[in-house]
């Protein structure tokens, strides 16, 4: 039993001494194209959507150093059609590409040795368990005569497969090597019939293109984009959530709220296992979004601004849902021809979930929602988006304290810049732009549209979040009319009966748009929650 070579099934052994949902029904997608001219897949998931898990899953399944019945026959996996036929039958190689980029750089060697290392690893390996075997200086060649001598062929499981690209992203070198190797393992016709049963890698991004085409063209490629037969792997389902919600004690509405929101066809919700796992065991939820280098770099592509990214990162944080085109991004870190480029990127990275059907994006849960709004609010952010926030929270005072003037003349200001829609025509438009204007008031308040209320809807409720000693907003917005109006409507419409368990302070916001004048005007009233009951 190796590292690298045939490592076993003590990753996955430990991963079931905790709480496990049972994924195991991903071994029969990936049996089904062993020795098949579909045996190379690739997966690209956000963090923390379990890959890791996957990846030693599927190496105690298939490892022919270890017994794994013990480990599977209880599982999913089990009552499928040929669940014996490959367990435990093949050589398999093992690789997590961060743990070669980490030990380069505790030797402080180059990334560009990392390839090199790989080979040199698996080789090490390779003399060492099969000592009995005449070896020389070739990996490939060694590879292809050990499955010869031993009738057993190579499956291998590679988690990671993208951290080179992403370490070396732009070093032409560095990548074009690494690529080579790959390509030596699964694009060769020498040694890839020969020696290769089966791969499995996975990564953040899809394989990274090669001008217009994938640079490692044989994988079948499941991405978050489109994971077709593998959606129910992408993470949890509702259906498993709710099982750990009942066992745990927790809130499934409130576990929904913060977690959910990656939908895809034919499977609906999945949400995120790494947190859904921390909120159940911390019974307590909150954003557990791990800091990483791609999440640390968000703030370095929003300030790109293409084509006013910026301004639609402020949209997305409103919750608006933008249009999106996916199909020209080129698979990395580093080549952003648009503002369509970095939000691809980050619909690979988690931070927004992809609607297939309108081709549209959006921020998925609340806990991805309070990771925009600290890291835009952090101190990388440049000087227009600071901009931005203030004019907001400028606006949010004004509100509170009445000013009513200082709150049109500003909302007048956002519908005169380049961020307000192109067809300013009707209340909808109208709504945009007022939810833009408030992004400040989303660090301390709870934003809901269209809340059925007493014997209407609200246009939009701001619900101040626990803590919080502001005052509740019900706006209400008009078209044509009049500011007085809309005030009118929340009290006759009893809009604040939805707050009736609280207790603070109320500011109702009226706000009209005269088409004719092309001007705003607004009315504000402060009420009490006890004056609507």
């Amino acid at each position: 039993m190796g590292t690298y070579l045939n490592p076993g099934n003590k990753g996955f052994r430990e991963i079931l001494q905790s709480e496990y949902v049972d994924k195991t029904g991903l071994i029969a997608l990936v049996s089904i194209t062993v020795n098949t001219m579909r045996k190379l897949t690739c997966i690209s998931r956000p963090r923390r959507f379990g890959k890791s898990y996957a990846a030693k899953m599927l190496c105690a399944y298939y490892d022919l150093s270890c017994d794994s019945h013990g480990l599977f026959d209880d599982k999913e996996i089990a009552k499928t059609e040929g669940y014996l036929k490959h367990m435990n039958q093949y050589h398999v190689i093992s690789l997590d590409i961060t743990g070669f980029i980490s030990e380069a750089k505790r030797q402080r060697k180059s990334m560009a040795d990392v390839p090199e290392n790989i080979v040199n690893a698996v080789h090490k390996e390779l003399k060492e368990l099969y000592p009995q075997l005449t070896f020389g200086e070739n990996l490939m060649e060694d590879m292809i005569r050990c499955a010869d001598e031993t009738g057993r062929e190579f499956v291998f499981i590679i988690d990671e497969w993208d951290a080179l690209i992403r370490e070396a992203k732009g070093d032409v070198e560095i990548q074009s090597a690494y690529f080579n190797l790959l390509r030596g393992w699964f694009k060769n016709s020498n040694f890839t019939p020969r020696a290769v049963a089966a791969a499995y890698m996975t990564g953040i991004l899809p394989i990274k293109k090669d001008g217009s085409q994938s640079a490692i063209s044989d994988f079948r490629e499941y991405t978050i984009l489109n994971p077709g037969r593998f959606v129910e792997f992408t993470g949890f389902t509702e259906n498993e959530v709710r099982s750990l919600c009942g066992k745990y004690g927790m809130d499934f509405n409130e576990i929904r709220q913060w977690y959910d929101g990656y939908d895809f066809p034919g499977c609906g919700s999945i949400y995120n296992p790494y947190s859904v796992m921390y909120a159940m065991q911390e019974q307590k939820c909150r954003s557990y979004w791990q800091k990483t280098s791609a999440a640390e770099s968000l703030m370095t592509y929003i300030n790109m601004d293409f084509e006013g990214l910026q301004e639609t990162i402020a949209r997305l944080i409103s919750n608006e849902e933008i249009e999106v085109r996916t199909d020209r991004f080129a698979n990395d870190f580093e080549t952003f021809k648009s503002r369509d480029d970095v939000l691809t990127l980050l619909i690979h990275l988690g931070y927004l979930t992809w609607n297939e059907e309108d081709g549209t994006a959006h921020v998925p849960n609340e806990e991805v929602q309070a990771e925009f709004e600290q890291i835009l609010a952090g101190t990388g952010a440049n000087r227009k988006w600071m901009d931005l926030l203030n004019r907001s929270e400028k606006l949010l005072k004004d509100t509170i304290a009445g000013n009513a003037k200082a709150v049109a003349k500003a909302i007048q200001a956002v519908r005169e810049t380049q961020y307000a829609p192109t067809f300013y025509n009707d209340e909808q438009a109208l709504r945009y732009v007022i939810k833009f204007a408030y992004i400040a008031a989303l660090d301390q308040y709870l934003k809901v549209e269209e809340l059925p209320s007493g014997r209407g809807i609200a246009d939009v409720i701001y619900l101040p979040k626990r803590r919080s000693a502001l005052p509740a907003l019900v706006v209400e917005l008009k078209w044509n009319k009049t500011s007085e109006s809309a005030i009118r409507q929340i009290k006759e419409r009893n809009y604040p009966a939805v707050l009736e368990d609280y207790y603070g302070e109320i500011v109702l916001v009226g706000i009209n748009y005269d088409a004719v004048k092309k001007e705003h005007s607004c009315m504000i009233e402060k009420a009490s929650a006890e004056l609507f009951s």
